[in-house]
């Protein structure tokens, strides 16, 4: 399976709602950090990248999609191995994106539970090294993150590329991609309550495990981080 659509956003610009609006126009996985933790063996292949020695196939095969982090850092390298791909640009305001960060994903209570772990060298090395490298750090990362907006929106013409927030419903991404409206809402998970829910599974030993590259047994980790909570 070939890539379709290249999330480039960064995460908390609405990537978990979003990867389930493109699994339903789609009709087939879309990929995101949830699936580094869910598959096993994935954290070494997101090193690999890190190092220079990305092996996209081999992360991508059962995808038609990515969105979220570590991906969206490497949008430049999809969007030429993936030419016939869709680019969508996912934002949102940039003070909010920093405080959504501080409380879930660069917080430091997940920080603590993945310092030592797998996952902790992976974050550095494909997320934490691209957004200003210190992540608790407001200047930084809004520069950074302003700065990754203007990149991708240079890169790209309207033929290729969406600029998109959670709010704009359905029909901006179903016109990129020449497929009908579904009659169902689009999608609104992952908020910061919901985030929580991920903090208590990361602290059972099946949290454990995936943040050392081990996988989940579940068929979808997606589901048991966000979905189900």
């Amino acid at each position: 399976m070939q890539l379709q659509v290249i999330g480039a956003g960064f995460g908390r610009t609405g990537t978990a709602s979003l990867k389930l609006a493109l699994e339903t126009l789609l009709q087939a996985p879309c990929y995101h950090m949830s699936e580094v933790l869910g598959n096993a063996g994935h954290m070494d292949l997101w090193l690999d990248a890190a190092a220079g020695k990305p092996d996209w196939n081999a992360i991508f095969g059962s995808y038609a999609a990515t969105v979220d982090f570590p991906a969206s850092n490497y949008w430049r390298e999809l969007a030429e191995f993936y030419p016939e791909a869709k680019v969508v640009l996912s934002v949102r305001d940039a003070e909010r994106w920093f405080q959504s960060t501080q409380e879930t994903i660069f917080s430091t209570t997940l920080q603590q539970l993945y310092s030592g772990t797998k996952w902790g060298r992976m974050a550095k090395a494909t997320v934490d090294d691209n957004v200003g490298g210190d992540i608790n750090d407001r200047d930084a990362c809004v520069a950074a993150f302003n700065a990754h907006i203007a990149s991708v929106k240079s890169a790209f013409g309207p033929d290729r590329l969406l600029v998109f927030e959670a709010g704009d419903g359905w029909e901006p991404l179903c016109k990129l991609l020449d497929v009908p409206v579904p009659e169902e809402p689009y999608p609104h998970i992952n908020s910061k309550e919901e985030f929580d829910g991920v903090f208590e599974l990361l602290r059972s030993p099946v949290g454990a495990r995936a943040m050392n590259g081990e996988g989940m047994d579940s068929g979808s980790a997606h589901k048991d981080f966000f979905e189900s909570k």
